[in-house]
């Protein structure tokens, strides 16, 4: 990455002292490092088939933005709920790449959600709950946003494939058919055995995610008297009868191994699964097309996954 396009990241901060005002400050300034359009050469440049624009969910207690990629195809159109990875820092415009060309291409209307970043004052269960609150209320809404409520899929990374596997059970729960789910180096456990994985130890200090910034993650996202177990699909009792499900794994991330036993989960308990590894590819590689040049097979790997199951 040249200099020029790194002006304006914020210093990498001391994970393990890191404030609460500090993290604030870090938030901010790397979300608009990550939305800006200079950082385009790596995060790739839209889809010019695709519309794109923030919007307003109004949700129990709070209003929420989503940031909504149109096809110019009327009709009404699948829909695809995405969560963008990060957990605590990102945003849905980081993921425009690879979200207008579903939209585009499908085509479908993609939906990503702005969720609640993970901070000492807001746990994970803030974004899993901003993200089912959000399919639900779209799918609530299907006519006025446009699309088929039976032809519905969720996608996430990172965090937010946690986010999109627990959407995918509660879904099962509530009587919600999704047609797929698609899960990018996910993070699918908080618990204590977190780290307890080859793939951490191998991998625990990649230039996209290192083991600091999990231990942060994962001390923001359980705050103390909360039931971990609640938060990591890894670790659900029943994973049978779900969305078929893709999971992306690229092999050079600490997190590969949480991918790769999601899936042995998911086929054991007979819910359909293909697990699809990247060999050299880091954490995030999906949202630095520019940087990674596995992002654009797996960009059609999911385009023709989610085309047949919609």
């Amino acid at each position: 990455m040249s200099e020029s396009i790194l002006t304006g990241r914020p210093p990498e901060p001391d994970w393990e002292t890191m404030t609460a005002e500090e993290l604030a400050a870090y938030q901010e300034a790397e979300n608009r490092f990550r939305a800006s359009e200079a950082l385009r050469p790596i995060t790739g440049e839209p889809d010019p088939g695709a519309e794109i624009g923030w919007e307003k969910v109004a949700l129990p207690g709070r209003e929420l933005p989503v940031r909504v990629h149109r096809p110019s195809a009327g009709g009404d159109l699948p829909l695809v709920l995405h969560v963008h990875g990060g957990g605590f820092v990102g945003t849905a415009a980081q993921s425009d790449w690879v979200n207008s060309r579903l939209a585009a291409h499908l085509p479908a209307l993609v939906v990503s959600v702005e969720h609640r970043l993970l901070s000492q004052k807001t746990p994970l269960s803030a974004a899993v709950e901003d993200g089912w609150d959000v399919l639900d209320h779209v799918v609530r809404h299907a006519a006025r946003w446009g699309v088929d409520p039976a032809r519905v899929a969720v996608f996430g990374e990172s965090c937010g494939g946690l986010v999109s596997a627990l959407a995918a059970i509660r879904a099962r729960e509530t009587g919600l058919r999704l047609r797929a789910q698609v899960l990018v180096n996910p993070a699918v456990d908080v618990t204590g055995t977190m780290f307890d994985h080859t793939s951490i130890t191998e991998h625990a200090h990649t230039p996209a995610l290192a083991l600091p910034q999990l231990r942060l993650f994962q001390r923001l996202a359980v705050p103390p008297g909360s039931d971990p177990r609640a938060l990591s699909p890894l670790q659900a009792d029943d994973l049978g009868g779900l969305a078929p499900a893709l999971v992306i794994v690229p092999t050079h991330d600490p997190i590969a191994d949480h991918g790769r036993r999601y899936a042995e989960r998911l086929r054991a308990a007979g819910t359909s699964v293909r697990l699809a590894e990247y060999p050299g590819a880091g954490h995030a590689f999906l949202s630095v097309p520019g940087m990674a040049p596995q992002a654009e097979a797996a960009r059609a790997e999911i385009l023709t996954f989610l085309g047949e199951a919609l």
